[in-house]
């Protein structure tokens, strides 16, 4: 049965984007509509920008509002597409980085380690390349690579050569031939652990797939200069390799270029970077929030601001 998608860290997102009642206001990543819905209720005017690349969840969201548009888009293109619409600054900007529950409960999607159905792991379904492809095409180099790099698996090239072995014989279908190629990679006591043995792979491909982390970056990069006069970008990761990023990146706006500590220089001479980072510490979800929605335990939040 499908598990209900339950938006993590609703109101805590929609709190620090601190929303100006007339402001415009993306929202990078629409899912089932749980952020956006609150971000409307919030307004009495302006415009919300919502961006999906998954025409399923689109097609799920019931918000019948004039004030909201959907765009059919990887938000990594957001600052394109607001360009394309005359819009040159945002008052706020959200970015939930994570696979929603009805994608990794549609066991045809082929996103979860816990269905058998063939390889697939598409935010966007009308992309040609999937998990199919990069398991059966990729080489055991760039197999152990993706493993090791983007679901930090330290039997990433046991694995691989298991993936090479097998489709020598027979391309890997489904979840669970992946799910047995791996379980038959890894020392009993790995398997003993707690946790599913598959879940660093299937992240890493999910990411790979997707290009999720490149994605994040470009967004942070671009949305930044989307931002108005003390406009906000909201995001909330996952994982350690988003939140590292995110961290990385709000940090490295907030400080600006490095100034070389040998050439003397007095504190009104240096110019300011135009961007502030609100919270020294990430927000993580509440021991509430954990109750309800154990999928809510890795969340973290960071808020930059436009000075």
């Amino acid at each position: 049965m499908s598990e209900k998608h339950i938006t993590v860290l609703l109101d805590e997102a929609v709190e620090q984007l601190d929303l100006k009642e007339n402001g415009i206001y993306i929202d990078g990543t629409l899912g089932r509509g749980g952020h956006s819905q609150l971000i409307l209720d919030q307004l009495k005017g302006g415009k919300l920008f919502a961006f999906d690349k998954d025409n399923e969840a689109i097609e799920n969201v019931a918000i019948n509002d004039e004030r909201f548009e959907i765009i059919n888009s990887d938000f990594r293109y957001m600052k394109n597409e607001m360009n394309n619409r005359g819009i040159t600054a945002v008052d706020g900007i959200l970015l939930d980085i994570g696979v929603s529950s009805p994608q990794f409960d549609n066991k045809e999607r082929g996103f979860s380690y816990r269905f058998d159905d063939r390889l697939d792991m598409r935010m966007d379904r009308s992309q040609k390349f999937s998990a199919y492809e990069l398991v059966n095409e990729y080489s055991k180099a760039d197999l152990a690579r993706v493993f090791n790099e983007y679901g930090e698996e330290k039997f990433a090239n046991r694995i691989a050569d298991n993936i090479i072995k097998y489709r020598s014989e027979k391309p890997v279908e489904t979840t669970f031939d992946l799910v047995d190629i791996i379980k038959a990679s890894l020392p009993q006591r790995e398997l003993n652990k707690k946790g599913h043995p598959a879940k660093k792979v299937f992240q890493a491909i999910r990411i790979e797939v997707n290009d999720e982390l490149g994605a994040l970056k470009q967004a942070i990069a671009e949305g930044a200069e989307l931002l108005g006069s003390k406009g906000r970008y909201v995001i909330i990761t996952f994982h350690s390799l988003e939140d590292r990023i995110v961290k990385k990146m709000f940090k490295k706006l907030a400080v600006g270029d490095t100034l070389d500590k040998r050439v003397p220089i007095m504190p009104d001479q240096i110019e300011s970077s135009g961007y502030e980072v609100i919270l020294r510490k990430p927000i993580l979800a509440s021991e509430e929030e954990l109750e309800d929605n154990k999928r809510s335990r890795s969340a973290k939040l960071r808020v930059l601001e436009r000075a």
